[in-house]
């Protein structure tokens, strides 16, 4: 029942919806439901997790807990040029609980029920941990699962306790996903370790570093990880993936990364491809944001996401 998935959440703060009140000039804020009874009828869903325990387990810095608001507050200031014919509806936050475990597990709950209502799911964190129940959670709703973790590390540490590094070993030794439907993209050898670089090997994950998607072509790298059978597609966008200079504002910043316009680009081909069911973004960190620089470009990489995935949709 739809009473239950409002129970696990919280409603968006009405302030967050920018509105300009002009006929000529919408914004996404005047777009977007935010009423129960709204629900129903969207096509794409909005679900923040504001935690950053994962994060300050894995000795992180911690702020990603006020990302999903500060992302929306950049997200519903922006235009809806292409985007008229989408039902936009903000679920709001899932309700953290006092552990990371079991708001995991509600985060998992939540948004298997949104996948198996039909709605392309937009996850904002949040950690990077969150990862683990926005795939389980696909998985439990849609069957094989592929995995794209666009991000600077691998994220599989062999923790005792899950954290933000932790979520693609959790997802493999799990059985959530197969080795061979993970794709690893955008990591940076000085960033990772020689021992979970082994570990992905040895079963059988694609990796693919940022150097090489550039000289294959970012694109080109990721139409080649998408030729799968997998019955759903995940996209993990943790922002740290993009250079500083473009993304200052993340858990764990980047000397090296992509541009901006990488990740936008990325983000179009996950909106545009038929199988994607839910894209995340993580690691936004606003405590350490510059003139929310971070928080625009997740916003403008989500926008982008949502004109191609409007665009298939009308092209069908």
């Amino acid at each position: 029942m739809n009473d239950e998935l409002f129970t696990h959440t919280a409603r968006p703060d009405a302030g967050l919806f920018f509105r300009r009140d002009d006929p000529n000039d919408r914004r996404l804020g005047e777009h977007v439901g935010r009423e129960p009874a709204a629900y129903a009828a969207a096509d794409v869903v909005l679900l923040g997790c504001p935690q950053d325990e994962g994060v300050r387990r894995n000795q992180g810095r911690p702020g990603a807990a006020q990302a999903p608001d500060a992302i929306r507050a950049c997200l519903y200031r922006l235009g809806v040029a292409g985007l008229e014919g989408l039902r936009l509806f903000d679920l709001g936050d899932t309700l953290v609980q006092p552990d990371l475990e079991a708001t995991h597990a509600l985060q998992r709950r939540v948004v298997a029920r949104v996948i198996r209502d039909g709605k392309l799911l937009l996850s904002l964190g949040g950690g990077n941990d969150i990862a683990f129940p926005d795939a389980a959670g696909l998985a439990d709703a849609a069957g094989r699962v592929l995995a794209i973790n666009i991000d600077a590390h691998y994220d599989v540490r062999a923790d005792p306790a899950p954290n933000s590094g932790t979520p693609y070993r959790q997802l493999l030794e799990g059985g959530h996903v197969a080795p061979a439907a993970l794709v690893q993209l955008g990591g940076q050898p000085f960033a990772n370790s020689p021992t979970y670089a082994r570990y992905l090997a040895e079963r059988g994950a694609t990796v693919v570093s940022l150097r090489e998607a550039r000289a294959r072509g970012l694109a080109e790298t990721v139409e080649a990880a998408l030729r799968t059978d997998a019955d759903a597609v995940f996209w993990g966008l943790d922002m740290d993936v993009v250079r500083a200079a473009d993304a200052p504002g993340v858990s764990a910043p980047n000397p090296l990364g992509m541009a901006a316009e990488e990740l936008c680009l990325v983000a179009e081909l996950a909106g545009a491809h038929p199988r994607t069911r839910l894209i995340e973004i993580s690691e936004v960190n606003p405590a350490f944001d510059i003139d929310q620089r971070t928080c625009r470009l997740a916003a403008v990489a989500l926008w982008h996401a949502l004109a191609s995935y409007a665009n298939r949709r009308q092209a069908t």
